[in-house]
């Protein structure tokens, strides 16, 4: 055979080998896709098994979620909407090119899904174009109608499970309904359920009587209400309607004359002034915030849609009494409309919040604002003592009396150099931890969490709700935290709770607004949360044994109430040296020369109600002096007056383990 051909043959052997490995890789290929895409569907069939029910009635319309008392009364029915539905026949032809031209420009073409739509979408994104998503808008119609519209939500069930009832609508309803149910069904903020309530009350027209820019406005705003409400957000609102015109000149809906005389338009072209309502009385705002927020925490359900019966523990005529005192000058006198009180009251025997409010002379016209009962960003001073140093002092056994002697003597805060000061700057000598308690003395608390020991502390607080990621010595006396900037420490919510817990004999529970939910179907679900021992039964009574004696010999004494059994411990902040002079230069008026100070507390008890008070300006740089240091225990003074008149006013039982001894002192036997 001559070399050449041998060369030839070579070759072709290369080549053979060559196609082999080609054909091969090639059917590897196609066999991976097939057996992908058979995982795929097999997939796609388990998740949409489980999707839920088409029903008509949740794409007519959004259910009503109704919040009720204590006593099943109405509280609130968060379905009162302005909603107003338009009929098919009267919603303009270009109303529904601005709706598709936005959302799904082939919206009648396809039928629910649209895998052409799904790689526009992914070639968009990765172009930073942001027009269109890869939803169609039945499956849009469909998420608004039956799962939650959260971003966390959109899990991969949650997409199969949109789809495969996004083709099953398609197929039991025509295209011209399914938009109908879109158009009535879409929130366009402001309170605005629906495209006709929504061009009625932005413009004082009906729907066949908007121009293109007022169109393409509406249709636009679905996506982010909040984010292009014209009033609030007015370029955010104009970028997104032009965004609306163009998509519809790029299909053809318009020509450019008309996307161009309407890009001109202001974006306050024909927008009516706008009116401002509340739903929700003010007095029951910070109350319903927290209701909303823990049935969306606990449950992940939207209450604007779920159609859910909240069942609250809310008491509302003591809520209603605490409005009153926060906000009339029959019970205390504020000192101007700009000092601010928070409280939150606990019913001891269920952890339930009965009460709460998170300011006084609160804006009339905001829904849903501010809360600072359940803030952590001011200090609670003093008040940390008993549930920090104190209650884990005997409940490690630190300590065996209220007799013990502790010595109010210089001290430096351990590993430190810096001394401990009291607020007189004096020192008392030996003392008992009663008297400690009764004169809020510093040292001795800081004392007493030195000998506790900090894990140990940290770990008692943790058990009443109070955590902090790293507990220092100067938490004997204070909620503030160097690392932290304040944000892991007390508000009268949680203070309230870990007083209750002194209360009830050492058990805690998480402080809650929602006793239970029943969803549009009739199913009932519990939202208690469950009750933790948090200390020994010795532990909580003697604890409540020596705060009896702070508001009758203690630190203030105008918290008391004849009568009536109960206990508290006050709590004063402090400013630091470099703000002290700038709090002095705030001084408004004549200064009698006592002590400043950003916050004062007041955290008391009786064996059926724990409630803590704040009370400051929103500004701490304005101090508290003088007689405002007085006003959070009134506040507590006259609550607590109104509560005690609606039940009876029993004592607390001692425990085994606790006995009575010399000069009345208690001591713990185990």
């Amino acid at each position: 055979m001559s070399l050449i051909s041998k060369q030839r043959k070579t070759k072709n052997k290369g080549r053979l080998r060559a196609i082999r490995v080609v054909k091969w890789l090639l059917i590897t290929l196609f066999t991976a896709i097939i057996l992908a895409f058979a995982a795929g569907v097999a997939l796609f069939v388990y998740y949409a098994k489980d999707a839920p029910k088409l029903e008509e009635s949740k794409l007519q319309s959004k259910p009503s979620s109704v919040i009720y008392d204590k006593d099943g009364n109405v509280l609130a029915d968060l379905g009162i909407e302005k909603r107003e539905l338009a009929a098919t026949k009267d919603i303009p032809l270009e109303l529904v090119n601005a709706v598709t031209s936005i959302e799904d420009h082939r919206f009648f073409k396809h039928r629910g899904v649209d895998p052409l739509r799904i790689i526009s979408s992914v070639i968009h994104n990765t172009q930073n174009d942001t027009t269109q998503g890869g939803s169609t808008l039945t499956q849009q119609l469909i998420k608004l109608s039956f799962f939650s519209t959260k971003a966390s939500d959109a899990t991969i069930k949650r997409k199969a499970q949109e789809a495969w009832m996004a083709v099953n609508l398609e197929r039991q309803n025509t295209k011209e309904e399914i938009i109908t149910y879109y158009i009535n069904k879409t929130y366009l903020g402001n309170g605005y359920y629906g495209m006709l309530t929504a061009a009625k009350n932005y413009f004082g027209k009906d729907l066949k009587s908007l121009d293109l820019a007022q169109i393409a406005l509406l249709a636009g705003m679905p996506q982010a209400p909040n984010s292009y409400d014209p009033y609030a957000h007015p370029e955010a609102a104009k970028a997104r309607r032009d965004m609306v015109l163009r998509a519809m000149y790029k299909y053809e809906k318009i020509t450019k004359t008309q996307m161009n005389e309407a890009l001109a338009k202001p974006i306050t072209d024909g927008l009516k002034p706008q009116t401002v309502s509340k739903a929700i009385p003010s007095y029951l705002d910070n109350y319903i915030k927290q209701v909303v927020e823990e049935v969306q925490d606990k449950t992940g359900l939207d209450v604007d849609k779920a159609g859910l019966k909240i069942y609250t523990p809310l008491d509302n005529a003591a809520q209603q009494k605490l409005w009153d005192i926060f906000n009339t000058d029959q019970y205390v006198n504020f000192p101007d409309d700009l000092f601010q009180v928070a409280s939150t009251i606990v019913d001891v025997n269920s952890g339930a919040v009965i009460a709460q409010l998170g300011g006084r002379k609160q804006p009339t016209d905001v829904t849903f604002g501010i809360n600072q009962a359940v803030q952590t960003n001011r200090d609670w001073g003093s008040t940390m003592k008993p549930i920090t140093d104190y209650g884990p002092a005997y409940e490690y056994g630190v300590y065996h009396s209220t007799g013990d002697i502790i010595s109010d003597s210089w001290y430096l805060y351990p590993g430190t150099d810096t001394p401990v000061y009291d607020w007189d700057k004096q020192y008392q000598g030996n003392i008992t931890v009663r008297k400690a308690i009764w004169g809020s003395r510093n040292i001795p608390a800081v004392k007493t969490l030195a000998a506790v020991g900090l894990d140990k502390a940290k770990g008692f607080l943790s058990g009443l709700g109070i955590n902090y990621p790293q507990l220092e010595y100067a938490n004997a006396i204070s909620s503030n935290t160097s690392q932290t900037g304040n944000q892991w420490g007390a508000s009268t919510e949680k203070m309230a709770a870990a007083y209750a817990a002194f209360s009830s004999g050492g058990i805690y529970t998480k402080p809650y607004y929602v006793n239970k939910i029943v969803d549009s179907d009739g199913k009932e679900t519990d939202l208690k949360p469950t009750k933790t021992r948090a200390m020994k039964a010795t532990t909580a009574y003697v604890i409540t044994d020596m705060l009896k004696g702070v508001i009758t010999n203690g630190t203030m004494t105008n918290g008391y109430i004849p009568g009536l059994n109960q206990a508290g411990k006050t709590g004063t902040s402090n400013y630091s040296d470099s703000e002290y002079d700038q709090a002095m230069a705030n001084l408004d008026g004549y200064y009698d020369g006592s002590s400043l100070a950003p916050d004062e507390n007041f955290v008391g008890y009786t064996p059926k109600y724990s409630m803590a008070v704040w009370s400051g300006y929103s500004n701490r740089m304005t101090p508290v002096w003088g007689s405002k240091l007085y006003l959070a225990l009134d506040v507590y003074r006259e609550m607590m007056t109104y509560l005690a008149s609606t039940t009876n006013n029993p004592d607390w039982t001692m425990p085994d383990g606790v006995t009575r001894g010399y000069n009345n002192e208690l001591n713990v036997t185990n």
